[in-house]
């Protein structure tokens, strides 16, 4: 019987069920009609119910590459491996990327999918790489495999016996041709079986490919009859992508470069399918210093390699993207010098200046970009972000927060503006320890006043102050004034360059007495202007807590 007809029975054996074929799929899933250039990009995670930052850093590679060309981002769900998934997890998937700015334009949601492409959950799509399957059979490129995990084992031990290289190759690929009449023999007797791709490769060639990132890369071709379909028809992902990345008409496949190694796979399998390849970003690794030595960024070992941490600590949205931009294009620093105000969007970001090293995560470099942009907030805004953080993740100050919203966004309106802001925050997280002394709730009095200070001297401007000088009404100007009017009183020095060039001329100085009235009313050494505190805090407040820490003495 001839090779053609022994592989069509082959094909209809093991799929009897499937009716459509390859050229059927390509009506369905036509070319996307899009403008010249329009990449067609996608983030394709497991449902784990855990986001890496790495996640975030490729999906954002993604959306530039689609929504700056006008093309398109869409969200497919690989779940093949139905014991890894968690349940909620592609709400994760959405919640997560959407706090941070990326909005898909089809894929899976946390309903129905949304798209012509789809369905975009890979387990709901098994008739489709079986339809592909099947083709492949009948054209002599995929066959059954009855191998158990006992037959693969010692197959691999023989291997290592003889010196060969590892793998279902050659001579050592036992089912490679199988007739039609052994498989459904062994299918009678309740065999499972897998479906192998018939690889082509010769064993010592190399290949070569053009990275858009690493740029050109070599590699050895693959020589494996890997695995298409599982026991239960289900794709492994290597099939399932090239399948799926056709169909969905992918142009742009972003991944990390842990899928090196097998690459070779899936660029012969759209070489031998005959489909035309996307092309290929191969991220590097994010690292971290540890001990002196750079190692992969951990979830297991470090927090912020969860997507979930930079949430919980308040970090905005748009530090994080910006902080990841210096880490994927090489010129983005220099364009954001020459352009401080513009907006991230603007930037033209390309995937040829991208690093082929890892980069190391830098938490001081996130946290001064962070910084800086909070500094340019108004009062307002950052309430507003403040609250929508605290209603998340701390709902004891949310509530004192959003009590007296005036009176809050008071206190965050301090020293905003100008040409020199205040930088009190780093995070969102940072906001309740700042905010605590201005509320009776969260008001410490530990008083940690001068050392270089009499205790009679501290109880006198305690006592002085409010009784002599303070005044709700004064504006900065005159507030200051008395406090130096009650510092010469004391006969403390009011001239600082006199001070400095004689201290041992004075007791002290005005910014001593400053500083008691500053530990008065808020607790701490270091805090906003005094004069705006009290101006916020009120006259009635001032007046209780100085009394307070007089008290204490």
């Amino acid at each position: 019987m001839e090779r053609t007809e022994l592989n069509r029975q082959m094909a209809q054996l093991l799929f009897p069920h499937i009716t459509k074929t390859p050229a059927d799929y390509e009506v369905i899933y036509p070319p996307r009609n899009l403008p010249q250039g329009a990449k067609v990009t996608r983030i394709a995670p497991s449902p784990t119910g855990f986001m890496h930052f790495g996640n975030l850093y490729g999906a954002l590679i993604d959306e530039r590459l689609a929504h700056q060309s006008g093309g398109v981002f869409y969200l497919r769900i690989e779940n093949t491996d139905a014991k890894r998934e968690v349940e909620g997890a592609v709400d994760v998937i959405l919640t997560s990327l959407n706090a941070f700015g990326l909005k898909f334009d089809e894929g899976a949601t946390a309903g129905e999918d949304k798209g012509n492409y789809g369905p975009y959950r890979q387990r709901d799509r098994a008739e489709i790489y079986q339809t592909i399957a099947k083709d492949l059979v009948e054209r002599g490129l995929a066959y059954p495999c009855f191998c158990t995990e006992e037959d693969l084992q010692q197959l691999h031990d023989r291997q290592e016996a003889e010196g060969a290289n590892f793998g279902y190759y050659g001579k050592w690929a036992v089912h490679r041709e199988i007739t039609p009449d052994e498989a459904k023999a062994l299918m009678d007797e309740g065999k499972p079986y897998v479906v192998r791709f018939r690889s082509p490769g010769v064993d010592g060639n190399r290949i070569k490919y053009k990275d858009l990132a690493k740029g050109e890369i070599e590699m050895p071709e693959n020589c494996n009859d890997i695995v298409l379909l599982k026991s239960d028809g289900i794709p492994t992902y290597h099939f399932a992508h090239v399948v799926d990345d056709h169909f969905m008409r992918t142009t742009h496949v972003v991944r990390g470069e842990e899928w090196l190694s097998t690459f070779p796979y899936h660029l012969q399998m759209f070489d031998v399918i005959g489909w035309e390849k996307p092309a290929y970003v191969h991220t590097a690794h994010m690292l971290k210093f540890d001990e002196g030595s750079k190692r992969k960024l951990s979830k297991r070992k470090d927090p912020e390699a969860r997507l979930t941490y930079y949430l919980q600590q308040g970090y905005p949205a748009d530090c994080v993207i910006e902080y990841l931009m210096t880490v994927l294009n090489s010129n983005f620093e220099e364009w954001r010098r020459k352009n401080p105000e513009a907006d991230l969007n603007e930037f033209p970001f390309k995937a040829e200046k991208m690093g082929i090293a890892g980069a190391v995560f830098d938490i001081d470099k996130l946290n001064d970009i962070s910084k800086n942009l909070i500094c340019k907030m108004s009062g307002e805004e950052v309430y507003e972000a403040t609250a929508k953080w605290a209603k998340e993740y701390n709902p004891e100050f949310y509530a004192l927060l959003t009590r007296d919203e005036a009176y809050s966004k008071a206190i965050l309106s301090i020293g905003r503006g100008g040409k020199k802001p205040r930088k009190d925050f780093t995070v969102w997280s940072d906001v309740p320890d700042y905010m605590a002394f201005f509320f009776d709730e969260t008001f410490t009095t530990d008083y940690p006043f001068p050392e270089n200070m009499p205790k009679e001297d501290i109880l006198r401007v305690l006592k002085e102050y409010p009784a002599q000088y303070y005044d709700a009404n004064d504006d900065q100007q005159t507030w200051f004034e008395k406090v130096k009017k009650l510092t010469e009183a004391m006969g403390y020095a009011v001239d600082m360059k006199a001070y400095k060039a004689d201290p041992t001329a004075f007791p002290g100085s005005v910014a001593d007495i400053s500083a008691v009235l500053r530990v008065a009313v808020t607790g701490r050494t270091a805090s906003p202007d005094t004069f705006a505190v009290m101006s916020i805090l009120g006259k009635e407040t001032v007046l209780d807590r100085l009394e307070k820490a007089a008290n204490a003495l």
